[in-house]
């Protein structure tokens, strides 16, 4: 079965014979996945009227095991933002009834943020219209061919998820 980077790594190869095209062969396909891995993700988090941020956020929370809490400071590690982008999310969230702000008891100046229960049920919803649509992505691989598709993507993203810093 022919499919669009196909077509693109031809043309290439007949436009500029002089490049080694082949890395657009695996990389072309990763960013098209991407992008509708992307649009799966808005529909699933849409359902449950959250933005793809928020499922971000809730779900870091969820993961954190009860009772659901993280500073900030773990919140941005996990996310990837900066300060006063989590900030702001936070209170839009806090805003929503998703996560409240408690005193950390073992820093008088600091906060830990708490999934509410309607935040969980939320992001417990959100998770599994998710996995869905992952499934239905990944249905016309075997599990064997998922294993090993895993596998390979972890040794490309491996170096990139230890980078100090």
């Amino acid at each position: 079965m022919e499919d669009e980077v196909d077509r693109l790594v031809a043309a290439w190869r007949r436009e500029r014979p002089d490049l080694d095209v082949e890395p657009l062969e695996v990389l072309s396909r990763v960013s098209r996945l991407a992008r509708h891995l992307d649009r799966a993700r808005r529909l699933a988090f849409a359902e449950h009227q959250l933005e793809p941020w928020e499922f971000d956020v809730l779900t870091s929370l969820r993961r954190a095991g009860a009772p659901y809490q993280l500073s900030p400071g773990q919140l941005l590690t996990q996310t990837l933002v900066t300060s006063g982008t989590m900030t702001n999310r936070i209170d839009r969230l806090a805003k929503k009834g998703l996560v409240e702000r408690l005193p950390d008891p073992s820093d008088r100046r600091g906060v830990l943020v708490r999934l509410t229960p309607e935040g969980r049920d939320r992001a417990d919803q959100a998770l599994a219209g998710l996995l869905a649509q992952e499934r239905a992505i990944l249905a016309e691989l075997s599990s064997e061919q998922r294993r090993e598709l895993a596998s390979l993507l972890r040794e490309l993203t491996a170096p990139f998820d230890n980078l100090p810093g």
